[in-house]
């Protein structure tokens, strides 16, 4: 039984669509406010001679209470297939540390850590250019317009970075760009994009994405290449019985290296060794996407 009083203004609907999808993904709870601020506002627009209360009251009839909104969008997001399905459901890891090899999980934000380079030195390259000619243009005319492209530039860029996330993370991200007001002036759309965290939120992680590109990488490198060498190079090592491996400063690790069971346990490190690199490939994807969450999410 719904107890909570009847919101009279958008604000007060939003805030109780909010209460209401506590616990939710931050993504689903982006997208179900964008949704309702959009639709209650269209409605306000469309019935100028109404105040925001009759609108509001006649719109819950139709559109549904805070509550039944928030049941709503719950229902559709467990009806919807993300990219990682069955790992909701199902702990982590259930196979013990060789179930590895069977999520796609691993694989996925391996696959974001090799690409996080490229999208780390782009993300920075445009956050470092945008903001210093946005500082040098914004005392002549053309800088206010500028600072606007720019800051939408920065929340596009974040929208498709978070469809990254969810796409190779499975972290539930926004689907939807945030709502902008249709009749706010210029002036007014400036102040609201400088007011809103989100803008700096996400300012600060396009520039932190290159030192955490690059680290990303070298972990996947430095592990792909290593483990891939070990096994790899002791498998043709055993397959054609030559070696040449040469570790002068160590003599009794070359000589490991030259013998058939010295070999064999080169190879079986090396097996251990991608496992470990998925195990660690997954790990750095989850805490990537809780930091995702934290500054491209917009609520």
């Amino acid at each position: 039984m719904n107890t909570s009083p009847q919101p009279e203004t958008v604000a007060a609907y939003l805030r109780q669509l909010r209460a209401a999808l506590k616990g939710a993904s931050p993504g689903l709870i982006s997208d179900a406010l964008a949704d309702a601020e959009d639709h209650l506002q269209n409605e306000i627009a469309t019935n100028h001679g109404k105040t925001e209360r009759e609108v509001l009251a006649s719109v819950i009839e139709t559109y549904g209470t805070p509550e039944e909104i928030a049941e709503e969008y719950r229902s559709m997001e467990a009806t919807i297939a993300g990219p990682f399905p069955k790992t909701e459901t199902t702990p982590s890891s259930p196979h013990g540390f060789f179930g590895v090899i069977r999520d796609p999980r691993a694989y996925g934000a391996l696959m974001y850590m090799l690409l996080s380079v490229v999208t780390g030195s782009f993300y920075f390259t445009w956050a470092v250019a945008g903001m210093s000619l946005t500082a040098g243009l914004i005392i002549l005319i053309i800088g206010i317009p500028f600072a606007l492209l720019f800051i939408g530039s920065v929340r596009v860029i974040s929208h498709v970075e978070g469809r990254m996330v969810e796409g190779l993370l499975g972290v539930r991200m926004p689907r939807r760009l945030p709502s902008v007001s249709s009749d706010r002036t210029l002036g007014g759309r400036i102040r609201d994009a400088l007011a809103d965290i989100r803008t700096w939120s996400s300012l600060f992680y396009m520039l932190l994405m290159l030192p955490l590109g690059i680290f990303y990488f070298v972990i996947a490198i430095v592990g792909i290449a290593l483990s891939l060498a070990l096994t790899l190079g002791s498998l043709w090592s055993l397959v054609t019985g030559e070696s040449h491996v040469q570790i002068s400063d160590v003599p009794w690790l070359e000589h490991l290296f030259h013998t058939a069971p010295g070999l064999l346990l080169a190879m079986l490190v090396g097996i251990l060794l991608i496992f470990v690199v998925l195990h660690v490939a997954k790990g750095i994807g989850w805490l990537h996407g809780r930091i995702a969450e934290a500054l491209l999410v917009r609520l």
